[in-house]
């Protein structure tokens, strides 16, 4: 094994599993300068990873039978199930992007490298640990999530009787929502938001949850991940003026129920505006999460450009959170199909903004 001697001021350890003659040395170089980095051949990935792991970056040739045997076996094992996976390939290949996912990828990357592309990916996909402990995570976790339901309680129980939500509401949350799926990992939000028993709560959180892992995967700064946080959380803060009877319907909805049902943006965007203080982006994410870039959504049939960034992906992950969850009137889809018949969806949605999705639906699926 070769570890590195370079002094670091980051707290990150990299395994990379290599089968390369050169032994991914540019890579090695380039992941040097955000951690310590330990090399070795795919033949020596251990059984379990270190306890202080930050991730590990496979660099192998998928077109070996043998490799790629070997890696499945073991980063497909209940050990790595929490360890961020980053797969290199020799191309952007559809083919190959499947296969690296089919063998545990959380993430991929491509040559030829872009060293700072790069440092941002592994920035977003392996925290810093910085002394981070499970006891800290799981802490962190749980204020995050009761931080999150207490923000449910009003929206869906305090604002139809006359409370008022304030933005300031929001805020006393958001920082514990960030610091929950940062620091544990998006797979333990949704098994824990997931165990809810109330479905227009869990659906918030789930939508929450893979929108704050998006952004922080895309590298985003952290005020738009907060902006992102807020939006998500409220985007279905109309449904709390829906009767719960046709929320938790277990058969399909009446056409004059699906009108009802349709209501629930204009509703919170009416609500949130008379209250005052909330940012134009969360009202636009409000308003708009149903409305599909080819004009067919709803409440205004916009299309194209008259539909901002921040709406765009907040409708990927509501319809991608809609789909993998349980339903009173169906059972979920698995993540592959889910993601399937979102990319049949063509032109409704945005296809570039979802394939750069992949990566967090399929690492958490």
């Amino acid at each position: 094994m070769t570890a590195s001697t370079n002094k670091t001021s980051s707290k990150r350890r990299l395994l990379l599993a290599s089968d390369r003659s050169d032994q991914s040395s540019e890579l090695a170089d380039i992941l040097r300068s955000v951690g310590e980095v330990d090399t070795i051949s795919t033949s020596e990935i251990p059984d379990t990873p270190a306890v202080d792991l930050s991730g590990i970056v496979v660099d192998i040739n998928l077109r070996s039978a043998e490799s790629v045997q070997l890696v499945r076996s073991k980063l497909r094992s209940e050990a790595y199930r929490e360890v961020p996976r980053l797969f290199v390939l020799a191309d952007a290949l559809h083919h190959a992007t499947m296969q690296a996912w089919a063998l545990g990828a959380t993430d991929t990357i491509s040559r030829p490298f872009d060293a700072r592309g790069i440092l941002q990916r592994i920035r977003a996909a392996f925290p810093d640990n910085g002394g981070f402990d499970a006891t800290d995570r799981g802490k962190a976790l749980n204020r995050g999530v009761e931080a999150a339901h207490a923000v449910m309680v009003k929206m869906f129980e305090r604002l139809p009787a006359g409370e008022p939500l304030k933005f300031s509401d929001i805020v006393a949350a958001e920082t514990r929502i960030l610091k929950a799926i940062k620091h544990s990992s998006l797979r333990e939000w949704l098994t824990t938001v997931g165990c809810h028993h109330a479905a227009s709560y869990r659906h918030c959180l789930f939508v929450t949850g893979f929108a704050v892992a998006f952004a922080q995967h895309l590298g985003m700064r952290e005020d738009d991940q907060r902006r992102l946080a807020r939006a998500a959380l409220l985007h279905d803060v109309g449904k709390a003026f829906i009767p719960v009877a046709l929320l938790d319907k277990p058969d399909d909805l009446t056409e004059d129920e699906t009108m009802e049902m349709r209501k629930h943006p204009r509703r919170g965007y009416e609500a949130l505006a008379a209250q005052g203080g909330f940012p134009p982006e969360m009202l636009d994410v409000v308003l708009h999460h149903h409305e599909f870039l080819d004009g067919t959504g709803y409440p205004n049939g916009l299309s194209g450009s008259q539909i901002s960034d921040i709406v765009r992906l907040t409708t990927i992950v509501d319809i991608y959170a809609a789909l993998v969850e349980n339903r009173a009137y169906r059972l979920q889809f698995t993540h592959i199909t889910a993601f399937s018949m979102m990319e049949e969806m063509g032109g409704k949605l945005d296809q570039q903004m979802l394939q750069a999705f992949r990566p967090v639906a399929f690492g958490n699926g």
